[in-house]
Parts: C-alpha cells; sequence; structure tokens
C-alpha cells in the first residue's frame, strides 16, 4: 500500500501510489500541537499554522499563495491539533510540483511580518471568541478541562486571548526552530505519482532543510483525582451536554474493540444512542458519542443538546445506555459495527487526501504505518467477550466527568446523577 523513505537530514516520506485516480495529494505533517506547549505559549502551534498562510520570501500575500493553487484547481489547507499540525494540498496530477512547491514554500519560508502577525492576532482572538459563542463547542472544551486539568491536553488548541494577545514574533520563531525540523515531519504523497519520483522531487526541495534545536518534550498526563462536574450558565434555547470517561491511548491495544464498542453506543443514526434518546424518547435532535486517543491518554464522550427542562431526564437516559453496554451485546450489533467500521475506512481509501492522511497521520503520532488490511483483520478479530471485558473496565462510574452549557438554574444535584 505504501513505501516510506528517510532523506538523510531525517525527512520521513511516505508515498501511496493510486494510478486509477487523477488527483495527488500531499500532507506535511509536524508533531507539533498544543500538548508540547507552556502556559506561556498556549496556542502558539495553531498561530504559526495561520501565519504561515499569511506569505513568504516568494508569494508575497496569502493571495499569492492560495491563487497558486486554486489557480489550478486545487485545494489548499492546514490545521492544528493537540498532537500534531498539518498543511495539506490536493491537485490535478499535473500540478504535483507546484502544490509541493507551494507547502514547502509556506512550512520553510514564511516571512512572520509584524503586520501580518497583528491581523492575525486579532482573527484568532476572534476565533476564540467565536468557539465561546458556540455553546456546542464550549461544552466540549469545559469538559477537556475536566478530563485533563491543569495540563496541555485540557487546554484549548487556540490558546487563551491573554497567550494570543502576549504572543511575540520571537517567541514564536523559536519554537518553530524547535518544532518545525525535519526530523519531526512526515510529507505524505497519494495519489497518480510513482514513489520515485516523488522522492526525487521532495529531495530537491527539501533535502537541504537542516534541524535547528532538539525538539520540545511533551508533558505526559498523569491521571489524578478530577472535578467532576462543570456548569457554564448561558441563556440558550437548548442545553448542551457532554458526558464523558476516561479512554486509551493510541499504542493500546483495546484502543480497536472500544473503537467498535464508541460505533455500537453513538456513531450513526442506528446506535443505541441514537434511537434511544432521540428516536423512542425524542430528547435530543443531535446526540453521539466520540473517541480521543492520545500518546498516553484518551476519551470517550458523549454530546447532546436537550431542552432545558430535559437535561437531568437526558443524563439519566444516557447513563441508562452506558450501563446497558456493560450488561449486553448482541452478536446482530457486534457484527454491524464490525462491517459499518471496515466499510467506512474502505470508503475513505478512495480519496487521495484521506490516504495521505491515514499513512502521513499513523507516522508522526506513532511512527508504525498499520495498512488497511491490518487494520481490517484486527477489527474482525475483535470478540464478544473482549468487548464486554473493555466495557466494564471503562464505563466505571466514579470516572464520569459533565459538563454543561446552558440556563442551568441549580447544579446540586447534578453530581448524583453521575453513577453507572
Amino acid at each position: 500500500m505504501y513505501q516510506k523513505k528517510v532523506l538523510d537530514n531525517g525527512l520521513r516520506i511516505i508515498t501511496c501510489p493510486m494510478p486509477h485516480t487523477r488527483s495527488v495529494s500531499i500532507c506535511i505533517y509536524l508533531g507539533a500541537g498544543s500538548r508540547y506547549e507552556s502556559e506561556a505559549q498556549a496556542g502558539v502551534s495553531h498561530f504559526i499554522e495561520h501565519l504561515c498562510f499569511r506569505g513568504t520570501e516568494k508569494r508575497l500575500s496569502a493571495k499569492d499563495i492560495s491563487g497558486a493553487i486554486e489557480g489550478v484547481g486545487g485545494v489548499l489547507n492546514g490545521g492544528t491539533d493537540k498532537e500534531l499540525t498539518v498543511y495539506w494540498c490536493k491537485v490535478a496530477q499535473p500540478h504535483f510540483r507546484l502544490a509541493l512547491d507551494v507547502l514547502a514554500d509556506m512550512v520553510l519560508h514564511s516571512r512572520f511580518e509584524k503586520r501580518d502577525i497583528e491581523k492575525e492576532r486579532k482573527i484568532i482572538i476572534e476565533e476564540i471568541s467565536m468557539s465561546k459563542d458556540a455553546p456546542n463547542q464550549l461544552v466540549g472544551m469545559i469538559l477537556d478541562e475536566l478530563l485533563w486539568p491543569d495540563h496541555p491536553l485540557g487546554r484549548d488548541v487556540a490558546g487563551t486571548n491573554k497567550s494570543v494577545e502576549d504572543m511575540s514574533r520571537e517567541l514564536m520563531l523559536d519554537y518553530m526552530a524547535s518544532e518545525y525540523s525535519p526530523a519531526n515531519t512526515v510529507i505524505a504523497i497519494a495519489g497518480n505519482i510513482e514513489h520515485e519520483e516523488a522522492v526525487n522531487e521532495v529531495n530537491k526541495i527539501l533535502g537541504g532543510w537542516e534541524n535547528k534545536k532538539p525538539r520540545l518534550n511533551f508533558l505526559p498526563y498523569i491521571e489524578d483525582k478530577n472535578p467532576r462536574f462543570k456548569v457554564e450558565k448561558r441563556d440558550t434555547e437548548q442545553t448542551h451536554l457532554c458526558l464523558a470517561l476516561p479512554g486509551v491511548s493510541l499504542s493500546d491495544s483495546r484502543r480497536f474493540t472500544i473503537d467498535l464498542l464508541n460505533v455500537i453506543l453513538g456513531e450513526g443514526m442506528s446506535s443505541r444512542l441514537f434511537i434511544e434518546i432521540r428516536d423512542k424518547l425524542g430528547l435530543a435532535y443531535n446526540i453521539h458519542s466520540y473517541l480521543d486517543h492520545f500518546q498516553d491518554s484518551g476519551a470517550l464522550t458523549i454530546y447532546a443538546g436537550v431542552h432545558p427542562k430535559s437535561l437531568e431526564i437526558g443524563i439519566t437516559a444516557i447513563l441508562e445506555q452506558l450501563a446497558l453496554l456493560k450488561e449486553k451485546i448482541s452478536d446482530e450489533e457486534i457484527t454491524k459495527a464490525k462491517e459499518l467500521s471496515k466499510g467506512r475506512l474502505l470508503l475513505r481509501m478512495e480519496d487521495s487526501r484521506s490516504v495521505a492522511g491515514w499513512v502521513g497521520g499513523q507516522e508522526i503520532l506513532s511512527g508504525k504505518i498499520m495498512d488497511v488490511e491490518e487494520v481490517v483483520a484486527i477489527i474482525e478479530k475483535v470478540t464478544a467477550e473482549e468487548m464486554r471485558a473493555v466495557a466494564k473496565e471503562l464505563l466505571v462510574g466514579d470516572k464520569l466527568r459533565l459538563s454543561v452549557v446552558g440556563p442551568v438554574k441549580s447544579t446540586d444535584h447534578l453530581e448524583k446523577l453521575l453513577k453507572i
């Protein structure tokens, strides 16, 4: 499925030839994210990502950068998460070299001009404000603080208003010098291109890139007694809630088992939560569960938006479904969860950007790439006994965390509800 080449400077190149497509996608992954930041640096990874779209020595403005790719019908974007940053581009195959040149130019030669920094500072503060004004996003941010208190994993990736306001150009460039290095970078390329051609082109442009400073280490997370719930009182039409439990890390062998449990619990319109909470009880329009797998931690989270008068009923109904998950899982549910997981994975592999993301994301986070067939085989081997064992181990009442945003009048009774 893929080939890997490590250049002399430590840069990893992963290629996935897809000769049946007309596109090529390039993802540049860096092991730089919010969990690598100190309190004073909070949001710097995200700030840098924004500025890399502002202008380079070769392409002086954001318009020049975006126009180079959009001018040939391509798509260009980026993103910052807790453990990685990615810059990606998808173009028609004849424009591969242009796309690679633009991405490399952004990562290596962004100018970080003062006027651009000040404009982007205002934009990011507005982005933070927008998230706080959106109760469905704010409730998740509050939950992160409960799951990982006083730890970078519990902070918003964008940082705080204060940290962004105080962020200096020197701090950004110092951070970038340690995190933006070839040894901390993976370039994943998927599409209608051969491995040797891709490696040769990358080597021409990035072979001379050198490491500048030692990479920063992240602060390990050690689970401790955390606050159980937090309520943000807001005058909203709905009350938004997140219920969560600590999960498993990216390297935990039980990851695929809990992934299947999550499918049964809250992924899709045939999941238990959707059928019970929405279809049968009519308590929520939007209800689902999702997983986070980090390098040394994880979480299982359920989100729902309910009428303010239905908060207690909604929490109780969700917890009932968590309790039932420990008691009974039918063979039919297991089969459906496996087929859904395998099917959606296989469908993703039809798109060159998804394929590049699949291999590049694994390489930057774990240094190991599992191919699709390997993952499918693992999913197929998961047994009902393993799923029940993981459910009983992880779904523990005293580890429950609850965040709520909405017109809540009293919070006295909420902690008493947190039982499985």
